[in-house]
């Protein structure tokens, strides 16, 4: 069973880096106003996605510049920007977040599996999405249903990707 789930991540891994090839750039760049203006980068992510913000505050490697966001801090300013973690791109909070920030026009990336849903949606509200294109489990069961969501790694494995791309522009500065 491990193997046949590490296989499906591995190719997982290989489409969100194939697909969203250029969304981790654009993404990257978005962040870079922020990492070398006056600005800071927040992260804002519920639920299993607080994996990302743990690991971008509290790791080894800690990312620089980056704080929590809790979806409604007023402090924040044009010259930020965020980062929302959600499995789906429909999620409700997540898209409150979304539309708090585009009312005060600060700019913002967003990384979920988009949901094509009639509600409102992170695709259409973020300057830059990244699909996890994690639509479903990625394990058969005996009764035909599928279990193993990896949402949280998919999302670290973006953090790293945005991550090291935006440590590539800051070195060309």
């Amino acid at each position: 069973m491990l193997k046949m789930f590490s296989t499906q991540l591995s190719g997982l891994f290989k489409k969100i880096q194939e697909q969203e090839e250029f969304s981790f750039e654009d993404g990257a760049r978005l962040i870079a106003q922020a990492a070398v203006g006056d600005g800071s980068v927040y992260l804002f992510g519920e639920d299993e996605m607080g994996a990302v913000i743990s690991e971008a505050l509290y790791s080894a490697e800690p990312f620089e510049k980056v704080k929590r966001w809790d979806g409604q801090d007023e402090s924040l300013t044009s010259a930020d920007r965020v980062i929302i973690f959600s499995r789906y791109s429909h999620d409700d909070a997540a898209v409150s977040a979304g539309k708090w920030l585009i009312e005060r026009e600060i700019p913002f990336v967003s990384v979920s599996t988009h949901i094509t849903t009639e509600k409102d949606n992170l695709v259409h509200l973020a300057d830059v999405h990244i699909d996890l294109h994690l639509k479903r489990a990625l394990l058969p069961d005996d009764e035909g249903n599928r279990f193993g969501y990896p949402a949280s790694m998919a999302a670290l494995f973006v953090y790293y990707g945005l991550k090291f791309t935006l440590e590539e522009i800051m070195e060309d500065y």
